[in-house]
């Protein structure tokens, strides 16, 4: 009696052994064949899901679902940048266009006979000035390409922001006589900031530039003194801006006026934001009363 007792008690076990071993090979089959169709369809978002109460087995399929979603965030973010590369491509094409349409199309006219000196050395000086035009958009894409090398190192330095920023306008001058911009410049001695001499000059020069291309009427720069940071604070007026599209403005595709010509935007911005994260600081964009205002925040000097 009780040899026959064990003889069905070990039946028993064996039926469920195997039964428990059948329906993990059957799961097993199940999972590949739902692999193999998110494969085939994988803009789709199914993942392997398993019936089993087989706990090794979930965690293997839950591991899998996971690389299935870490792929698929993968390609969706390749796709975006290669969206946002062709959107770079057209921005620089037409950014070059511009300038180089405009120097073709004076040195033509100067090969007619019949246009005076006094015309040849205007259509002489466009020329030049479509040329710098050229060099600065030229510039800045190069700088843009040095942003994320291992070999751009900054120089972490003492650096006085308010004589930096008198010297960059300065040498705007011309530029602010040609727009017809009021420029006021709050001229107070601010304490010196922690920052890379070059990377600084590029940053307030970027600033400049922006003003310069999208300013109606003004520019005010002024500096804000707090417990740890300089605050450069450049306010223009500018024609109506969508306010919930602030968060692009420093976006490296972003146009604010696809129509204007001239560098867009969100290079020169992109490059202040780049710039000054790396040096510590930060950088936003604010927008009051169809009046840009631009703030920007460098460590103090200790």
């Amino acid at each position: 009696m009780n040899s026959w007792l064990i003889i069905i008690i070990l039946g028993f076990l064996l039926m469920v052994s195997v039964s428990k071993l059948l329906l993990f090979h059957w799961d097993i089959r199940r999972m590949t064949k739902q692999l193999e169709e998110i494969s085939e369809n994988f803009g789709t978002n199914e993942l392997v899901r398993t019936n089993t109460h087989n706990k090794n087995l979930s965690r293997f399929a839950t591991k899998i679902n996971q690389l299935i979603q870490l792929y698929k965030q993968n390609q969706q973010s390749v796709e975006r940048r290669e969206m946002e590369l062709k959107q770079e491509i057209t921005n620089i094409s037409h950014d070059l266009r511009t300038p180089l349409t405009s120097i073709k199309g004076f040195s033509e006219l100067l090969t007619d006979p019949s246009i005076s000196e006094g015309e040849k050395k205007e259509f002489l000086e466009i020329i030049q000035k479509k040329i710098d035009n050229l060099t600065m958009i030229v510039d800045l894409f190069y700088e843009l390409s040095q942003l994320d090398s291992s070999d751009k190192k900054l120089t972490m330095e003492k650096q006085s922001l308010d004589q930096i920023v008198v010297e960059s306008m300065l040498m705007f001058y011309e530029d602010f006589e040609k727009e017809q911009l009021q420029v006021q410049l709050v001229e107070e001695s601010v304490p010196p900031i922690l920052a890379d001499n070059k990377a600084t000059v590029r940053i307030v020069t970027n600033i400049i530039q922006n003003a310069l291309t999208y300013a109606k009427s003004y520019l005010k720069i002024s500096f804000v003194e707090e417990e740890e940071y300089i605050r450069l604070r450049a306010v223009n007026d500018v024609e109506k801006i969508d306010a919930a599209k602030l968060q692009q403005i420093f976006n490296r595709t972003y146009r604010l006026d696809s129509s204007r010509t001239g560098t867009h935007l969100g290079l020169g911005l992109h490059i202040v934001q780049q710039l000054v994260n790396k040096q510590g600081g930060k950088a936003v964009a604010n927008v009051r009363d169809n009046e840009f205002i631009m703030e920007v925040s460098f460590r103090k000097w200790d």
